[in-house]
């Protein structure tokens, strides 16, 4: 597994290089934002720590400008404890985010969560799981809706399959939080709504008026079989 490690903190992203390297990941990094969009073009990387504040373009951007061509799995890293920069970095792409100043073991313990999700051991030589228009390819980790390719991020991919397999249960975002990002968790449920409605960009014709992903009102989310 190929990591990109991208901060303008040098010393740390030698800090974080290291702890990596000792866990068995190769490790690529960056120190500014547009270096960090070039090097994220590589198709071996695996997973991208990404800082908020960066030099050139910020990680906000680089973040909405890798996902313009790549799913890869993005951490951001921030400084910054306000909401809204978590909300954002959301928004723009990103997976999960994790504050600073961090444990290095929280942020191995996070990338091994993701890369589990997003590299699942195959289960009796299926590939595939079709429910209605959706079909799920778990070799590109990608949804193909009445024939149609959508890219997906990690969490979006976990997020789908958990509907998929489960049509008709309603989840609270509670329990949504708890199975896709883990009970350890430190996020709220803002984070599940962001990454719903995201995923309904994606996959609905009209995110406004869905009709896979359904809102139960006052109780959470579930997947109405076309």
């Amino acid at each position: 597994m190929k990591i990109l490690v991208v901060d303008d903190e040098k010393l740390l992203v030698k800090g974080l290089k290291y702890n990596l390297e000792q866990e068995g990941y190769q490790v690529v990094t960056a120190f500014d934002g547009e270096e960090a969009v070039r090097l994220a073009h590589d198709d071996s990387i695996n997973l991208i720590l990404l800082d908020l504040m960066l030099p050139k373009i910020d990680g906000l951007t680089a973040c909405r400008n890798i996902r313009e061509f790549s799913s890869v799995p993005i951490i951001m890293l921030t400084a910054r404890s306000e909401d809204i920069d978590k909300i954002l970095g959301l928004e723009y792409g990103a997976d999960d985010y994790i504050t600073k100043p961090f444990n290095v073991r929280e942020v191995v313990s996070r990338i091994k969560a993701i890369l589990r999700r997003v590299n699942p051991k195959p289960k009796d030589n299926q590939s595939l799981l079709i429910s209605g228009d959706i079909t799920l390819d778990y070799n590109f980790r990608r949804a193909i809706i009445k024939d149609k390719t959508v890219e997906l991020t990690g969490k979006e991919f976990d997020l789908l399959e958990l509907f998929v397999k489960n049509a008709g249960k309603v989840y609270t975002r509670e329990n949504l939080l708890d199975i896709a990002w883990g009970f350890d968790y430190l996020g709220d449920v803002r984070t599940v709504d962001v990454h719903i409605r995201r995923l309904r960009e994606k996959i609905e014709e009209n995110s406004a008026d869905p009709k896979y992903i359904m809102t139960k009102w006052g109780v959470g989310y579930y997947y109405k079989k076309d």
